[in-house]
C-alpha cells in the first residue's frame, strides 16, 4: 500500500488536504474507490478515520480521506452547508478525474460527513453508493426533527451502519424513515454501539472487533453491488 497527500482548491483562497491510500494491485479503470469524510467534531486524522481509511485500502479500495475547510483552518464551527457540499464535489472530481481513475466511487462519512455527502448526491453528485458510519438522524433528544427531507430524492444504494445506543439516531424512527429512501437501502445494526460505535464493557467485546465487523459488512455490501 502507498499513501500520498494532495491539496485541492475548494474556492479562491481556500485549500483542503486529502490523503490517498492506494492498495497493492490497484488497476485504474477497474478497481473501486471510497471517499471518507469526517464528522463535525474531528478531522481526517482522528483515530476512527485513520482506521477505516486504511482498512478499506487493505480490503482493496482506493481510499481517500479529506478535511473540510474549517478543520483545515483549525476552526471548531463547521462551514456553512454550501461550502461543505462544495468540498465533497471538489474531492469527488479530483478522484474521478485522476489517472488512478477508479471504476466506481463510493461516498462514506462519519455523522455530518455522511449526511453532507447525501445532500450533495441529492443535489446531483453521482456515486455508486453511500455508506453512513452513523447517520445523525436528529439532534440529541429531538427525534421530532428528523433530517430526512432529501431522502425521497435518493435513488442510489445506501448502507447505514448504526449503533443501538446512538443518541443521534433512534433506531425505530430510522427503520420507519428508511421507507422514504428512493433507492435500495441496507441497515446494519451494531449492538451496543453509541454514535462513535463505542460499546459498553458489559458486552465483553473489544473495539477492534466492532470496527472489523463494520469493515467486513461494508465490503460485503460493496461486493454484492458488483454482482
Amino acid at each position: 500500500m502507498q499513501e500520498i497527500q494532495r491539496t485541492a482548491t475548494v474556492q479562491p483562497g481556500t485549500e483542503i488536504t486529502s490523503v490517498w491510500a492506494i492498495p497493492d494491485g490497484h488497476v485504474p479503470g477497474e478497481s473501486d474507490a471510497i471517499i471518507l469524510a469526517h464528522g463535525a467534531g474531528n478531522d481526517m486524522n482522528h483515530p476512527f478515520m485513520n482506521y477505516f481509511h486504511l482498512a478499506f485500502a487493505e480490503a482493496g479500495l482506493l481510499s481517500v480521506k479529506f478535511n473540510f475547510p474549517y478543520t483545515e483552518q483549525r476552526r471548531k464551527a463547521p462551514d456553512r452547508p454550501a461550502l461543505l457540499e462544495q468540498t465533497w464535489r471538489v474531492v469527488y472530481d479530483a478522484v474521478s478525474r485522476d489517472p488512478l481513475s477508479p471504476k466506481r466511487v463510493f461516498l462514506a462519512g462519519k455523522s455530518m460527513g455522511g449526511r453532507v455527502a447525501s445532500l450533495a448526491v441529492a443535489h446531483g453528485l453521482a456515486c455508486a453508493g453511500l455508506i453512513f458510519l452513523g447517520y445523525p438522524l436528529h439532534p440529541p433528544k429531538q427525534s421530532d426533527k428528523a433530517r430526512t427531507e432529501h431522502w425521497p430524492d435518493m435513488g442510489c444504494p445506501a448502507l447505514f451502519l448504526q449503533g443501538t445506543r446512538d443518541t443521534l439516531c433512534d433506531l425505530a424512527l430510522l427503520e420507519s424513515a428508511l421507507k422514504l429512501w428512493a433507492g435500495p437501502v441496507t441497515l446494519q445494526i451494531i449492538e451496543g454501539g453509541d454514535h462513535s460505535f463505542k460499546v459498553p464493557k458489559s458486552l465483553d467485546r473489544g473495539q477492534a472487533s466492532v470496527h472489523e465487523e463494520m469493515t467486513a459488512s461494508t465490503m460485503a455490501w460493496i461486493n454484492r453491488l458488483r454482482d
